[in-house]
């Protein structure tokens, strides 16, 4: 490999000669061997969105030539809409706490292409450097922020998505398990009938609650702190800079994002985050029950409650012959296990890092939130396309489930009261007979009993 040396204050480094990026970020490729993990994609792509609408912001007011600008305009679209120069960010996710390396390494890869554009060397700073044009009137402090919302908010978009897609899977299942009564289970024991389909309401419902959550979450969302630069107080931000560039913003990432009041608060802390984290932790903590339930309903095929019959995707053992495992639910309660844990780093990440004037955990917390997104995004489509839309019941199953359940005799309390339907269910349970066979060994008359314990009428 051939190498260039570019200098700074600190001293020479060599880049690797057909590298976009340059001495900032190859010190940090250097000094932050930690994890081998990157920022995302569309963290790189929703930093690039900022670089531009900064870029056209400088332009309308005239602080950047039209000659530098429309060469830095090209250079960042080729990222932004032809996916070129993605490779060019290498920097691991533990980093400074602002994000400044990976900032930079934006501000390097723009600015060395943009010359190149201009028929001038790579890793010379000239005639377009990285930090006077590329990041003028900006920090590190507020873009990563600004970056951090908007990749947020695009994941989140195409979650809710997903989420609508699963609620309208589970309308599909609500309405074809409609006549299906079955046994309630309270405590994991026996309990009175309930409908199959209301328990599938009951999922989606919860589904429901969580798109409400999110869009709440990303009401926050949109205020963001461009302009603020360093602490929020906009030191070397030329005047209207944040309103163009919060309009440019908006306008080529369809959202409707709008200028932090208070840009400190954004730039110091990251609650915001941590409120779109915890909706994520509360619809995980629905997609496990729901994700359990199925699993635990279909488990079996003849030892278990085998209510549901669960599509057989794969084998389930290495050793026993024809054995099925209910796998997306595995899966699915993996995802959901990991983003607890994310949600776990993303807290203690605003509870550490929010110290004073700045928040010194950005990379983590927008890397655990973003792999949250993502990973809930796959595992519910997973879930919903190989095991929701396939699902189907065992009525026989169930039947012989309702003829052989003691809770029946709750419906005769008003009848006999508790005590007496107690002693009929305990002796139904202790003998192995039906609460109507009980009933008629002990010579009771009960008028419409076989209506009275007809599952059907009770829910």
């Amino acid at each position: 490999m051939s190498f260039r040396i570019e200098k700074d204050v600190l001293g020479e480094v060599k880049v690797p000669s057909n590298a976009y990026w340059g001495i900032n970020t190859q010190r940090a490729i250097e000094n932050f061997q930690i994890s081998g993990k990157k920022f995302p994609k569309i963290f790189i792509i929703s930093l690039a969105q900022v670089k531009k609408a900064s870029l056209l912001a400088n332009l309308e007011l005239d602080l950047i030539d039209k000659e530098k600008g429309n060469a830095i305009l090209q250079a960042v679209n080729e990222i932004l809409e032809d996916n070129r120069y993605l490779d060019q960010f290498p920097i691991d996710i533990f980093q400074t706490g602002s994000g400044t390396q990976t900032n930079m390494n934006m501000n390097e890869v723009l600015a060395n292409r943009a010359n190149e554009i201009l028929s001038f060397p790579v890793g010379k700073k000239h005639p377009i450097h990285p930090n006077d044009h590329i990041n003028k009137g900006q920090s590190s402090n507020d873009v990563i922020p600004s970056a951090m919302h908007i990749s947020a908010l695009h994941m989140i978009q195409k979650l809710l998505l997903t989420l609508e897609k699963l609620i309208k899977q589970l309308d599909n299942k609500i309405t074809e398990f409609k006549d299906i009564v079955k046994v309630g289970r309270t405590h994991l024991q026996d309990a009175v009938p309930i409908p199959l389909s209301l328990e599938f309401e009951v999922y989606k419902k919860q589904m429901e609650t969580s798109i409400e959550r999110l869009r709440c979450a990303c009401n926050e969302l949109y205020y963001i702190p461009i302009g603020g630069t360093a602490l929020g107080t906009g030191l070397n931000t030329p005047k209207d800079f944040a309103k163009f560039t919060i309009y440019y913003l908006s306008k080529f990432t369809n959202l409707p994002l709008k200028l932090n009041p208070v840009k400190a608060e954004g730039i110091a802390s990251h609650n915001t985050i941590v409120n779109v984290s915890a909706s994520l932790r509360l619809l995980s903590l629905s997609i496990l029950k729901m994700a359990n339930d199925i699993r635990l309903m279909g488990s079996g095929p003849r030892a278990g409650l085998s209510e549901l019959i669960l599509p057989q995707n794969e084998s389930g053992s290495s050793i026993m012959p024809g054995k099925v495992n209910p796998t997306q639910s595995e899966a699915l309660i993996q995802v959901c296990l990991q983003v607890i844990g994310n949600d776990s780093v993303i807290s203690f990440g605003e509870a550490y890092g929010s110290i004073l004037d700045l928040n010194v955990c950005k990379p983590v917390m927008i890397s655990n939130l973003l792999e949250s997104i993502e990973i809930l995004n796959g595992g519910i489509n997973s879930f919903n396309n190989h095991c929701l839309k396939d699902l189907k019941v065992d009525k026989e199953r169930i039947k012989f489930q309702l003829e052989q359940i003691l809770m029946v005799v709750t419906r005769l309390t008003p009848i006999l009261g508790y005590d007496k339907s107690s002693e009929i269910a305990q002796k139904a349970f202790k003998e192995g007979k039906t609460i109507r066979e009980v009933i008629k060994e002990i010579g009771l008359k009960i008028d419409n009993l076989d209506e009275l314990l007809d599952p059907k009428k009770m829910v």
